[in-house]
């Protein structure tokens, strides 16, 4: 918390956003964890203003809930918000995988074959599980970009925040960084040929993938 540093270039707030989110996602806060805005903002050195817009920012991404009259807690993810999110997922994203193998150009598929190889290198070097899991979000990320649907696409950035908690929450790297490689790979081979019905199917089955794992790893939390 003590390297963070001001850019008088960027808004304050927005500063402050990105901060706590990324805290939130390192697991600086825990789930059900109460946050003092007060407190932030002595930690900071600063004024409550910025961080209590910060606060409000999260709040909107659903990564912060607000309690009335006594702050905020950090989100804490349940089996209904996986089937919800899920749900959001295979409607916009097999839409997606669907018109970029129509849409895509090829400076766009070499694009996503880029990311597949960085991805395969990361897993390789055994680099941390952060960096993986930001390249399995730029696999997905790229292929939304590649329907050439700007509205799908803003649709999916509103539930952002809380995907990339999902993916965070259920990556142990190792082999489930393997399989999940493996899967993006079918998806890639499918779009590069330009098949969508395939496609859709193989991205169908990963994200179906994703939802077991995940609800089994939060069973397993909540037994622990």
């Amino acid at each position: 918390m003590n390297s963070f540093e001001i850019e008088k270039s960027t808004p304050y707030h927005m500063q402050f956003y990105e901060q706590l989110k990324q805290m939130i996602f390192d697991g600086q806060f825990q789930p059900g964890e109460r946050i003092n805005e007060t407190q932030l903002a002595k930690q900071f050195g600063v004024s409550r203003s910025p961080v209590r817009e910060a606060m409000r920012l999260l709040e909107k991404d659903e990564l912060l809930i607000a309690h009335h009259k006594s702050g905020y807690s950090v989100y804490t993810l349940t089996e209904r918000d996986v089937e919800e999110l899920y749900q959001i997922r295979m409607a916009l994203e097999t839409l997606a995988v669907q018109l970029a193998c129509k849409e895509a150009t090829q400076k766009e598929i070499d694009g996503i074959e880029q990311v597949l190889t960085q991805a395969d290198e990361a897993i390789k070097q055994q680099r941390p599980s952060k960096d993986i899991v930001q390249l399995h979000e730029t696999f997905h990320q790229k292929i939304i970009l590649s329907s050439h649907n700007d509205r799908l696409c803003k649709q999916l950035n509103h539930v952002n925040a809380l995907i990339h908690f999902c993916r965070i929450f259920h990556f142990s790297g190792g082999t489930r960084a393997e399989t999940i490689q493996r899967e993006h790979a079918a998806i890639f081979d499918e779009i590069k040929e330009r098949r969508s019905t395939e496609a859709v199917q193989t991205m169908t089955d990963h994200l179906l993938h994703d939802v077991a794992h995940l609800k089994q790893v939060l069973s397993e939390t909540t037994k622990g």
